[in-house]
């Protein structure tokens, strides 16, 4: 009796709302006395229908199908309608589903769900304060029992409404493109992961790729695959499967790519949902190996990526001790590969709903991530955060037209800053889900022309230091990249990188070049003094000073590095050996480049060698020949403190007699100025 009671008030509502309230009609005889051939196939339909209709999932466009032929039949069913406009909330045409919802609110469908679905897909649809009126309306007519159970979900629904009205009047100035058919399909296309320039993409795809696909009995989609293509000319190449070795004929999908574009990680299906780590070799991916059981445990995880030194792997998972169903972990591998067992980020970053798609920035620093929670416009929504000062600071949302009321996911990101790729629904797609560019044009800036114009900006500054992430900028990064190869024979070489921060004496990171190319990238945030030294078995250690320590742009650097032999009579100039203007004492910059000398010295013991002083024509003759002699004097004492046989060991100052290049500029006297190792035996 009490529900009977409630559809005759939620009837009498709906009355009054929308003026009229029209007769269902049912599939049967009496009703179509006239028709009985075109009834029965339209209950043939709508029986085709629902049985697709109940599995839900990719079955819902094909239920569409069937409905739309019984509607021309009968479009005066309650049921009917209402489920069409499931089957269209459930596409990329939501638009369309208000009509059908609105109908079967007209038809007195004996079902609440109608008006929580209908919010939906006002909110879907941008007509927030029509979306509210429906969800508040659900809200009320519920049950107590019910109301515990649904208020939460519905609250949450009517806030994210309120949130979206305040970020579309306030849209953060962006050019958003679909990628084009060349990338996506009519299948969904989505979680594009990209190496730190822009050039390589690698994405999942529901399309069929083989001749008998298979279908996934949970949602009735293909089973994903991954696809790569490359960016030539500034245009996506027709993209192609990956080799054989990385799609299998269940679940495979782009996790990650490590930021120089040799690591794949890869989310397969079986066990529950792993994550699996493929290698480029210049040619082919290598077989993927599935990462340690610390972060494939019996429980899901998917999405995933590396920070830049490739040492630290953020990823989601649904295991125990996190604050919502799927959070986001963190995980250290130390210098045997290990992983270290995983960390939850915390309720910084988590939220008791669920958390996706996780993108480490090249700066090492900014992570960008999907939630349902924290400020969402509905669905998941693309955030970031940043770790400084020890802590994660509260995550931003990248507003809108970035993110809409659906679902926004799979962010990355160039090295500069300046063009995102995601995977979102839009009315220009090509069928479920596409991956879209985002360009970045950054904020307008206002002109300041007068001195009263530029006192009330300054006064307009925060008083405080308190860091919002709204102040926050990508951090300026500088791509390295070139190839390693052997001297006398230019042929590539598999060579270890070794990369220091050399003013704290700290190892921060080792990468290696492509075994087949000599390729190698890496991403160095602004803001420190690199040095980098290159090894390979066999080889003389070559040295580089990158110094970027006042960095304010985006840049490449190309450098190609030729190892030399260890062979008597070759020579190395040792680039990350500092001294004073003036002085013989080695500064602290110099000790991360000294102990990987002291460590050829241990690994060949039969080497002995010399260590040459070298300075400009600044400051007289015999000035010079003393202070090249004590600084080839230092470098020698240092090693012999260390342990290396003092036999082993010569020095000679030469001052500027053996110049590397003109003493005309102050760039050619730096390089003049330098200390050099040589074999003699």
């Amino acid at each position: 009796m009490y529900h009977i009671t409630r559809f005759f008030i939620i009837g009498f509502f709906f009355f009054i709302t929308f003026q009229a309230v029209a007769q269902n009609v049912e599939f049967t005889r009496s009703n179509f006395p006239n028709d009985r051939s075109g009834l029965r196939e339209a209950s043939r339909n709508l029986r085709r229908g629902d049985r697709l209709f109940e599995q839900g999932g990719g079955k819902y466009d094909l239920a569409l199908e069937y409905y739309l032929k019984a509607h021309n039949f009968n479009p005066k069913n309650a049921w009917l309608n209402y489920k069409i406009g499931v089957c269209y909330l459930n596409s990329i045409h939501h638009e369309k589903a208000i009509d059908f919802f609105e109908e079967a609110v007209r038809l007195n469908v004996p079902t609440l769900d109608v008006y929580f679905d209908l919010g939906h897909a006002f909110q879907l649809n941008y007509r927030f304060d029509e979306a509210i009126d429906q969800y508040r309306f659900y809200r009320q007519s519920l049950t107590p029992q019910e109301l515990i159970q649904q208020r939460d979900k519905v609250d949450k629904r009517i806030a994210e409404c309120n949130y979206a009205k305040k970020l579309v009047e306030k849209p953060v100035r962006v050019f958003i493109d679909n990628l084009g058919n060349r990338i996506n399909s009519e299948y969904d296309d989505y979680s594009p992961v990209i190496n730190a320039d822009g050039t390589k993409m690698l994405f999942t795809t529901r399309r069929p790729l083989r001749r008998r696909p298979r279908a996934d009995r949970n949602d009735h989609k293909y089973f994903e695959n991954i696809l790569e293509t490359r960016l030539i000319r500034d245009r996506w190449q027709t993209p192609k499967e990956p080799g054989r070795r990385i799609n299998t004929r269940s679940h495979d999908a782009s996790a990650g790519l490590s930021h120089d574009g040799n690591t794949l990680l890869i989310y397969r299906g079986k066990r529950g949902g792993d994550i699996h780590e493929s290698h480029w070799d210049g040619e082919q991916w290598s077989r993927p190996k599935r990462l340690h059981r610390r972060i494939n445990s019996d429980y899901w995880v998917s999405s995933a990526t590396l920070s830049p030194d490739g040492r630290t792997l953020y990823f989601v998972s649904d295991r125990p001790g996190g604050y919502g169903g799927k959070d986001i972990w963190q995980s250290r591998r130390d210098d045997r590969g290990d992983w270290s067992a995983p960390v939850n980020l915390g309720t910084t970053v988590n939220t008791e709903y669920d958390e996706a798609s996780v993108f480490m920035h090249p700066d090492g620093k900014t992570l960008y991530f999907s939630s349902q929670g924290h400020n969402s416009m509905g669905g998941f929504d693309i955030f970031k955060t940043q770790y400084i000062g020890g802590r994660w600071t509260e995550p931003e949302n990248l507003g809108h037209p970035i993110n809409t009321p659906g679902d926004d996911l799979f962010f990355s990101m160039t090295k500069d800053g300046e063009t995102g790729f995601y995977s979102t629904y839009r009315e220009d797609g090509y069928g479920g889900s596409d991956i879209y560019m985002i360009t970045f044009l950054g904020p307008e800036k206002p002109l300041i022309n007068t001195p009263e114009q530029q006192l009330i900006a300054s006064l307009a500054r925060p008083a405080d230091d308190i860091i919002t992430a709204e102040e926050i900028e990508v951090t300026p990064m500088t791509l390295l990249r070139g190839t390693i190869t052997d001297q006398e024979t230019e042929e590539p070489l598999f060579a270890t990188i070794e990369l220091y921060d050399n003013e704290e004496e700290l190892l921060l990171a080792e990468f290696t070049s492509n075994e087949r190319t000599g390729d190698y990238a890496i991403s160095l945030p602004g803001g420190k003094n690199y040095g980098i030294a290159v090894q390979a078995e066999d080889y003389l250690f070559h040295s580089e000073n990158i110094d970027i320590t006042e960095s304010m742009v985006h840049r490449e650097i190309i450098n190609d590095i030729q190892l030399k032999r260890i062979e008597v009579g070759k020579a190395i100039v040792l680039e990350n050996i500092f001294f004073d203007l003036g002085q013989a004492t080695l500064r602290p910059e110099s000790y991360a480049e000294l102990g990987i000398l002291y460590q050829l010295m241990e690994d060949n013991p039969d080497l002995r060698v010399k260590i040459s002083g070298h300075t400009c024509t600044v400051g007289g003759w015999e000035l010079n020949k003393r202070l090249s002699e004590d600084r080839a004097r230092a470098v020698v004492e240092f090693l012999i403190d260390r342990g290396i046989d003092r036999n082993r060991l010569e020095h000679a100052g030469h001052a500027y007699s053996q110049p590397i290049a003109s003493n005309e500029t102050e760039e050619g006297r730096e390089k003049n100025r330098r200390t050099e190792f040589e074999i003699i035996e």
